[in-house]
Formats: structure tokens, sequence, C-alpha cells
């Protein structure tokens, strides 16, 4: 469980937690922030004393932002003033023997009236030949909404998705009516959109915009991730997760400038009854804070249709995760 997509991001992170630069734009987000209502359907929490996340690395000064526990009233407090309305927990790549254990904890913390989860993408491993036995009864849950397994840990090979177990497990998540998560290489979005070609009864959720670091210059890598992004708006049972992005920008040194390109060809190509927002936090502590990200997106889209932003925060969340 090496080289996860937060050691892909701190290759690319600054080291020291700093503020970002504000614009006048970006203040009067802020003073507005609270017009919209936000479901964030990308909430980690881990508690460290707890769980095992081979991921984090406790000797690591630039994890510091991270390497803490983090829970609800930790995110209430990141939160504040934000007007979540409802939250997604996202599995955080978890030691696997810990993954039933995890699971079942984010149900119980969807089952428990103290806070706002409403549902919770859990940690599985498609590719392994016990997936339908731990899946099968945890998707008679009403709080699992999806599936998701980082695909681009250093153990899982490009074109894993598409071994034919792997491809007839995503099909028996369409069969169980749970989502599936793609978090891919940039270079490796296409193989997302092949997969959900395969598997048409299963709705699928890019995150991260594709995971295109905000500060690559590498040319062929960005027709590739276009490429991926199109390919991928092309099958109708897929969306797109505007969040992640923000942590791969440079801390303290960034602007809503720096994040507009992907994010806008993102919006543009999958249009505003596919995407949806995440916050992913704590990750996003890398280089800001939670409340500099929702601002920032704010602003990028503040010339978009009252519509557009809505469905973006909000309205389209409750379809693509089932809520009430």
């Amino acid at each position: 469980m090496k080289n996860s997509r937060r050691d892909f991001i701190l290759r690319t992170s600054a080291t020291t937690l700093g503020t970002v630069l504000r614009t006048p734009a970006i203040t009067a987000a802020m003073d507005n922030s609270t017009q919209l209502p936000i479901i964030d359907t990308h909430q980690h929490l881990w508690d460290l004393d707890r769980f095992n996340l081979p991921w984090i690395n406790p000797n690591s000064d630039a994890q510091e932002p991270i390497r803490h526990t983090f829970l609800i009233p930790e995110y209430h407090q990141h939160t504040a003033g934000l007007n979540i309305a409802k939250t997604i927990y996202m599995e955080v790549n978890i030691h696997p023997e810990q993954q039933q254990e995890e699971a079942n904890w984010a149900i119980g913390l969807c089952e428990n009236n103290d806070n706002n989860m409403a549902g919770a993408v859990i940690g599985g491993f498609p590719h392994d030949e016990g997936f339908a036995n731990y899946v099968t009864p945890l998707a008679g849950k009403d709080a699992v909404k999806g599936v998701r397994t980082i695909l681009h840990d250093a153990d899982r090979p490009q074109g894993m998705c598409l071994k034919p177990r792997f491809v007839d497990n995503i099909r028996l998540l369409g069969d169980l009516n749970v989502n599936f998560d793609l978090c891919l290489r940039p270079a490796e979005v296409s193989d997302g959109a092949k997969l959900a070609k395969q598997c048409p009864d299963t709705r699928f959720v890019v995150d991260h915009c594709g995971n295109l670091s905000v500060r690559n210059t590498d040319k062929a890598l960005h027709r590739k991730w276009q490429d991926g992004i199109r390919a991928a708006a092309d099958q109708e049972n897929v969306f797109i997760k505007i969040s992640g992005i923000l942590a791969s920008a440079k801390k303290g040194d960034w602007s809503p400038d720096d994040l507009a390109p992907t994010i806008n060809f993102c919006l543009d190509t999958f249009g505003e009854n596919r995407c949806i927002f995440g916050g992913d936090w704590p990750v996003c502590l890398l280089s800001a804070s939670y409340q500099e990200w929702v601002n920032a997106l704010k602003e990028i889209v503040s010339d978009r249709s009252i519509q557009f932003r809505r469905k973006l925060f909000h309205d389209n969340a409750i379809h693509v995760y089932r809520l009430t």
C-alpha cells in the first residue's frame, strides 16, 4: 500500500503550512460563503490511535499538517460558516486487514444522529477473489453509497481495472446499486472510461479531476489526461468530482488562476449535471485550509449560472449518491 495519492501529492507539494494569497474576489466569495448549501462528497476522517494508514509517515515533516487524528469535531471546526448540509465519508486507503473495521466504523457514523454524514464510500478490492463476499452484505446497508480502491498505488499496475475479475466485480456493484469511485493516475483516466463502458449499469465518479497536478507542465501528459476526461465524459454513467487538486498547488504561493484551467476543463467537458464538489479534507491542508479551497472554487465558477453552481455544490450529489 505504498505511494498512495497522498504520497504522489507530497512529491509536488510544499512542506510548510502557509496562507494562500487572497484577491479581492476571494474575499468577496468568503463574504457570501453561506449562500449556497454544500454537500461534501469527499470527507476523510481518521483516528490514528485506532487505524493504521500505511501512507502516513510519522517522521515526515512534509506530512505534518495531516499527521494527526481528524474526526467530526475537527471537521466542523474547519468548515464553520460554509453551510455544509451533508457529507459523504471517503475511505482512507487503510491497511487491508482493517478494511472491514473501517467500513463498519463509517456506517456507524452515518447512523449516528450527532452529525450530518449521509453516506459512505467504503474501501474494497475488486481485484481480489473475496470481494463479492465482502461487499454484498455491506451493500445492504443504507449508508453504503460506493466503493473505492486507489488505482495509482505502486502495486496497482496500469490496466488492472480492466482485468476480467475486476470488471465482473464492478458489474456486481451495479447490480447492488453501489457506485465505484475512480482514483487513477492522470494518464490512465481513459482506462476508467473503458471500464465504465463495460459496466453500463454501474455509476462511476472520477475523483480529483483525474489527479492532474496543477503544477505539471508535461504537455504529453496533459493531452493524455484531456483525452481521458473526454472519454470518461462520453460514458453517461460517469460523473466527475471537483476535488483534490488543491493539494498539488504550491503552499502559500497559489491563486484560483492556478486551479482554474483544470477545473474549467472538467466542468465544460462533463457539463452542469455531472459535476460534484468534494472537500478532500484534511488532505487539502497540505496546501491550504478547507475554507480557502471552497472560496477559490466559488471564485472560479462565479461567472457560471446560479443553477450550475447549485448543482455543483449540492444538487448533483443527491442524485449521484442517492441521498434524500
